[in-house]
């Protein structure tokens, strides 16, 4: 009597456990159907355009038409947000720092509009209108926006191409301002639709080998203005550049415009020497261009240095941005080869000026929102499109003189840009004796901050195959050309994503001891494994076509393993399958769960399921995979052994 009142007791704490794992998995048998993909798509973007719109879901309520509205202009307009609040002390403040940029900017803009192959104007056209839209719609408050040396770079070497800058100046310079309008077409869509995503297929470990080997290419084609060649080749390749410079040196080159570039870089280099040692002299390296140009221009204005070989910048055209509409050139027959250039000078323009904002963001301690910062970028570069402005995104080395400045808002941008239309209103003439040279020698002291051998180093020892990819852009740019190096970036970068999702781990979960949580045994060697049940999780957020039917082989392959291994104990009567990390499943996922199902059961294993995710579970139910597995689903990782490990597997 006894025994039997002990066997009731024990069976009633079964079907008490029973009953309680019944309900658990009944939470997750009916949870209600998840979002349709065109609701999240939908979601997507009321939430990029109207971020705050739940507060304000109806206008049913009184003054809640204005409160949407003013919801509305504050997220696409976040200068609304900070202007409230905006003082004197901020202005002044920001005065400095506008001022402070305006004299890097100029000359810097100058030299990096002859980098691009344009007339010098169009780089500070470039520093008028953009900056001033991304005042008002951007949300960084330290990145400044104008020309920079490697999106430059990229448009002169790939638009070279199409049309010869130097025989046909004119069209060339249409099909840049057209480049620049499908470039901010694409970055405004890569905002209100949120494919960020896109821009960080561009690794940071590719990004510093592009911009590693953009830089030596620059600096060596800047030798044609520090050695005065007055003909230089169009290809950006070190060995192309190389001879280009060898065959000059031996022929044509000029020795007084290489000691005015060496002189006045050296001037620039030991300015920023001394401003890196001497926080409080910050000014000096951001105003040493300046000062170079303005010495230099005087001094070959006094000696006449232009009638010996020096070679001068010339004209520069007067006056405020013009129109440029009529300049766009959408039924040119090169339009499909400019749109791939658009995107690829989009993808890397963003990539910089995001990954700028959000450096200076860190140190200062706020956020900036990256679908909002990508339309800020796509409709600055559309609307300077239409102004005669080309590409323009976040310099990292006017932002860090910026930051040093002690900037306090995005005024200081909107300082910079109206201290550079004067600039084209008044001192246009003055620059008519600058000489090529400085200009040269101001984007080589540029260069420096663009190589970082310490992050490459430190890419090396975090992740081999991230080097990779960083070694495989900067070789690529150097030797081939820069859309090679970004293919080779962007390809390897792609080889290590499908390497990990196309053959994703598993994992042998044991219970940690005294505890109900399931850990790596390989990972925690005190997890204890039970004979009986093995648990098995995929270290993968995606079971589908691409490593499906890699993912059912590991699995029988571990199986079978712990089968052959178990000499004479119990060999396991059920794998259960933990699905936390699944984030989803397509039907190739679903019909390998189905075969390792099948599998399992002629080798006298039942399968179970722990934990699926909300998109999984839908489509698991969807496709009766449930039903096939007799409902075998559970909450829990140990309310599916504790099931197991009953007289009989429980089936809800």
């Amino acid at each position: 009597m006894a025994s039997l009142a002990v066997e009731t007791g024990h069976q009633e704490i079964h079907d008490v456990e029973r009953n309680g794992h019944a309900e658990k998995a009944q939470w997750v048998l009916n949870a209600p159907e998840p979002p349709s993909l065109w609701q999240e798509l939908t979601g997507s973007v009321r939430e990029t355009v109207l971020p705050h719109a739940r507060r304000f879901p109806t206008f049913k309520d009184k003054g809640s038409l204005s409160k949407t509205v003013i919801s509305f202009l504050h997220a696409i307009f976040p200068i609304f947000c900070w202007c409230r609040s905006y003082k004197a002390t901020n202005f002044k403040n920001d005065l400095l720092a506008g001022l402070t940029l305006a004299s890097l900017c100029i000359p810097q803009s100058i030299g990096y509009a002859t980098l691009a192959k344009l007339d010098p104007q169009y780089g500070l056209y470039t520093s008028v209108i953009p900056p001033l839209i991304y005042a008002v719609m951007g949300t960084s408050r330290d990145i400044a926006i104008g020309p920079v040396a490697v999106v430059s770079l990229l448009l002169s070497s790939m638009i070279s191409k199409l049309v010869d800058p130097e025989a046909n100046p004119i069209p060339y310079r249409n099909l840049v301002l057209t480049t620049t309008f499908f470039a901010g077409i694409f970055q405004a869509a890569f905002g209100l639709f949120r494919l960020g995503f896109l821009v960080d297929f561009l690794s940071h470990a590719a990004i510093v080998g592009f911009v590693a080997g953009a830089a030596v290419v620059i600096g060596l084609q800047q030798m044609k203005g520090l050695l005065g060649i007055t003909h230089f080749t169009n290809k950006t390749d070190v060995i192309s550049v190389m001879e280009a410079i060898w065959r000059a040196v031996h022929h044509s080159w000029n020795p007084h415009n290489f000691i005015l570039g060496c002189s006045f870089l050296t001037f620039i280099l030991v300015t920023r020497f001394v401003g890196r040692r001497n926080r409080k002299l910050f000014w000096l390296p951001a105003i040493a261009p300046l000062i170079s140009v303005v010495l230099s221009t005087l001094l070959v204005y006094l000696t006449r240095a232009d009638k010996h070989g020096v070679m001068i910048i010339k004209h520069i055209k007067r006056g405020l941005n013009p129109s440029s509409v009529h300049q766009l050139q959408f039924n040119n027959p090169h339009i499909g080869e400019v749109a791939k250039i658009g995107l690829i000078v989009a993808v890397v323009a963003l990539t910089e000026a995001i990954a700028v904002g959000r450096s200076f963001a860190s140190i200062k301690g706020y956020h900036i929102n990256g679908n909002q910062e990508m339309v800020a970028m796509g409709f600055m570069n559309i609307l300077g499109s239409f102004t005669s402005c080309y590409v323009a995104t976040g310099s990292f080395s006017r932002s860090a003189v910026n930051f040093s400045a002690g900037c306090e808002t995005a005024m200081s941008n909107i300082v910079m840009a109206i201290t550079v239309i004067i600039s084209l209103e008044l001192f246009t003439r003055l620059l008519y004796y600058t000489p090529i040279a400085i200009l040269a020698a101001i984007i080589l002291s540029a260069l420096p901050g663009l190589v970082d051998l310490h992050e490459a180093y430190n890419i090396w020892k975090i992740d081999k195959l991230d080097f990779l990819a960083c070694a495989g852009a900067f070789v690529g740019v150097l030797f081939a050309s820069v859309e090679i190096g970004l293919l080779a970036a962007v390809t390897i970068s792609f080889v290590k994503i499908l390497i990990i999702s196309i053959r994703p781990g598993a994992e042998v979960l044991g219970r940690l001891p005294e505890t109900d949580i399931f850990c790596d045994v390989d990972q925690y060697p005190m997890a204890a494994k039970n004979p009986q049940v093995l648990v098995i999780r995929v270290k993968s957020g995606l079971l589908c076509f691409a490593n499906a039917n890699f993912v059912k082989e590991k699995i029988m392959k571990l199986a079978t393993e712990e089968e052959e291994g178990s000499k004479g104990k119990r060999t396991p009567q059920a794998v259960i399958l933990d699905m936390s990390n699944l984030m989803n499943i397509d039907v190739s996922g679903i019909t390998s769960l189905v075969e390792l199902h099948k599998n399992l059961a002629s080798s006298g294993m039942e399968l179970a399921i722990t934990n699926p995710k909300w998109q999984v579970i839908h489509k698991l139910r969807v496709a009766n995979f449930v039903t096939k597995v007799g409902g075998r689903v559970f909450l829990t990782i140990g309310d599916a052994v504790d099931a197991c490990l009953g007289a009989k597997m429980a089936a809800v």
